[in-house]
């Protein structure tokens, strides 16, 4: 990690030291992606068997995952491997669930009830990669809040393994939270079925889930397409921000740096400290921790755009937090929920020493489909909002037209909107006749 010290740099080498690594997508993926995505909406369920054959190296006669897979993917998940999924997911469910917006009514003037109501998005498309390692983590963080929402229509794409079959945790994970419409589709081609529809695959409205670049790209692509689908949130490389003071445990603070470096080589850690001991010591942990990691080479090539930063005190670390606007922040302080108020931009937020951000990937109970690439400044997670739509109502008696109606007829008024103004003022001459 490159070691800078903060207050001794200009503004343009400020700005240079918290600038994520290049994440331009290549014409080429583009390109290929459009063709993807093309091909899919032209020649459905017959170009997802060529594309499955080409890139997931397998030609299914079927996508759907049927009855029996699922049944042999309960017994094949090792009974430990069942418990930790069985936790999460209820303490997944636990915490959406007691956050979920309700609907409210208000009587805003004499005669004149305003409402908001929720209704579920009625098709929703998830994605669950499987790309170095299959990810049922990912299942729970999508299906669970889905489910909770109430959306009637969910369907779930994750790659097929080479013998064609879908992987035995991710179909547990999606059947834990009440989904069984999965089929085994992976990379643009999914996104694409789920965008357009196709024979075996539904339409449909938004779709949810990491993936690499050319899911990322294809997504980019539908939300943009007539006809396309909506999408949660642009995904990037994953990162973490630490903040650590002196009473911090550096082999700690390493190995949440190297949660998030393993994640890939275009993926960004930061470590902020008001402690020169501090940041020589992690720096020794980390070296010390990659000669036993098994994705040590992927880590160290995010090492490479990471950053370990001297700052004059933690209030400065907030500020420059802040201004970075981390997917993942971990203040590693004594008293770390003092610091909380000012945290005004990122993605989640752990507090203290035993708040690893591995626990929020998998079983502390919020979302880990964040916000990155500095998105934390104006959007949060997936929740269960995620997967609703908000509706206002209007229900007005004649006296409340005659209490507000003279205040809509002045406003037309001014902004020279007649058709405005006379669809109220009708209604006034009524109720004064």
């Amino acid at each position: 990690m490159q070691r800078l010290q903060w207050n001794a740099l200009d503004e343009n080498q400020r700005e240079s030291a918290l600038r994520r690594p290049a994440q331009q997508t290549r014409r080429e993926t583009a390109e290929a992606v459009t063709a993807i995505l093309e091909q899919v909406r032209r020649d459905g369920d017959a170009a997802l068997r060529a594309l499955g054959a080409r890139y997931d190296g397998v030609a299914l006669d079927a996508f759907a995952v049927g009855a029996e897979e699922f049944n042999a993917a309960q017994r094949e998940v090792a009974a430990p491997l069942r418990a930790a999924i069985d936790q999460a997911a209820a303490r997944i469910e636990a915490f959406h669930a007691a956050g979920m917006t309700q609907p409210y009514t208000l009587d805003s003037g004499d005669g004149v009830r305003c409402e908001r109501i929720l209704r579920p998005i009625q098709r929703v498309g998830l994605y669950v990669p499987a790309g170095s390692a299959p990810l049922p983590s990912t299942a729970l963080m999508l299906c669970m809040p889905a489910r909770l929402a109430g959306c009637p229509q969910i369907a779930l794409c994750t790659p097929p393994r080479r013998d064609g079959r879908a992987d035995p945790a991710v179909l547990y994970a999606a059947r834990r939270c009440g989904v069984s419409r999965v089929y085994k589709l992976g990379g643009a081609q999914a996104i694409a079925a789920m965008a357009f529809g196709t024979a075996s695959v539904g339409k449909c409205d938004k779709l949810f889930g990491p993936g690499n670049a050319y899911v990322t790209e294809a997504k980019r692509q539908v939300a943009l397409l007539e006809g396309g689908a909506a999408i949660d949130l642009p995904a990037g490389p994953s990162e973490v921000l630490v903040i650590a003071d002196a009473g911090a445990n550096p082999a700690f603070v390493a190995a949440d740096l190297l949660s998030q470096a393993e994640h890939g080589p275009d993926s960004q850690v930061i470590l902020l400290s008001d402690d020169s001991a501090m940041l020589d010591a992690v720096e020794i942990e980390i070296d010390a921790q990659l000669a036993v990691l098994p994705r040590a080479e992927t880590a160290r090539a995010a090492l490479r755009a990471s950053r370990s930063i001297r700052v004059d005190s933690i209030a400065d670390a907030l500020e420059v937090s802040n201004r970075y606007a981390p997917e993942h922040l971990i203040l590693a302080l004594r008293d770390a929920r003092a610091w909380l108020p000012r945290v005004l931009a990122a993605g989640s937020v752990f507090l203290g020493d035993w708040a690893p951000e591995a626990l929020g990937d998998y079983c502390s109970g919020t979302n880990h489909v964040l916000p990155t690439s500095g998105a934390a400044r104006y959007a949060g997670g997936v929740n269960v909002a995620s997967f609703q739509v908000a509706i206002t109502v209007q229900e007005v008696q004649p006296r409340g037209i005659a209490a507000i109606g003279p205040c809509a007829v002045e406003l037309a008024r001014a902004e020279g909107l007649d058709a405005h103004r006379i669809a109220v003022a009708l209604r006034l001459q009524q109720v004064a006749a």
